[in-house]
């Protein structure tokens, strides 16, 4: 059985370290806040890991040809399922790469989770990765909260800026702070939500940044996607912008 490195074990002291320092009501509101997002990062080390000592090379030897980035409990029906946290076919941060052979996959399907990288050098290398792994005519199609849309009803009537809110929020322990239309562009270019539920938003897209994105990995062609809810989410469709990449 393969021993876990040193990292590892250290890893896992700064865990209980934090799981410690958390429990003491004494420890300041941005002192634990900061602690509750690496703890969370620590989590996913842990999943990475140990995906990793099976797979140390990071390349799969499951033949997949469809595979869905961050589905979440929105799984695809034949598609191989990649996230960092459970549910998921396979446990892996996708900021560290794709765990795909080159050229071995003819679609890859993402939506809502792209948001939630940091950018540039996560969302850039996950772009690149995305066309190395894809074969010659492969697609990547993306599906992200549209900036556009947001900005363009801003300002907007307070019954519009409720039924959007509520679109988006209702279930949030957050709502109630959610007060005017200018909060909600605040969640939606910046969720800082401090709920281990959820991940913050880290950048904003509209179907100009996509294309810029996608073409500067290498893409052949990057156009808007025709929503299909036979794959992707019919919850995501209202106030997001898909593009189709074709390598």
């Amino acid at each position: 059985m393969t021993q876990p490195s040193t990292a590892t074990t250290a890893v896992d002291h700064l865990g209980e370290q934090i799981a410690t320092v958390l429990a003491d009501p004494a420890t300041t509101h941005g002192l634990a806040r900061t602690l509750r997002a690496a703890a969370k990062e620590i989590e996913l080390n842990r999943y990475h890991q140990a995906s990793q000592r099976a797979w140390p090379d990071g390349r799969v030897d499951v033949p997949v040809r469809k595979v869905q980035i961050g589905g979440g409990s929105h799984r695809i029906s034949g598609f191989f399922n990649i996230d960092a946290v459970p549910p998921a076919d396979l446990l892996w941060d996708v900021r560290e790469g794709l765990p795909l052979h080159d050229v071995s996959v003819d679609l890859l399907f993402s939506e809502h989770f792209l948001e939630h990288i940091d950018y540039p050098r996560s969302a850039k290398h996950y772009a690149r990765e995305a066309h190395r792994v894809l074969a010659s005519g492969g697609q990547l199609i993306t599906g992200v909260p549209d900036a556009a849309f947001v900005l363009g009803q801003y300002p907007t009537s307070p019954g519009q800026a409720r039924e959007m809110i509520s679109r988006w929020y209702a279930k949030r322990d957050c709502r109630e702070d959610i007060n005017t239309y200018l909060d909600l562009i605040n969640y939606v270019f910046r969720d800082q939500d401090d709920d281990p539920t959820y991940s913050p938003h880290y950048w904003a897209y509209d179907l100009e940044k996509l294309t810029q994105l996608f073409g500067e990995a290498g893409f052949a062609s990057v156009e808007p996607w025709d929503f299909d809810p036979s794959l992707a989410n019919p919850k995501r469709e209202w106030a997001s912008v898909y593009v189709i990449a074709t390598k």
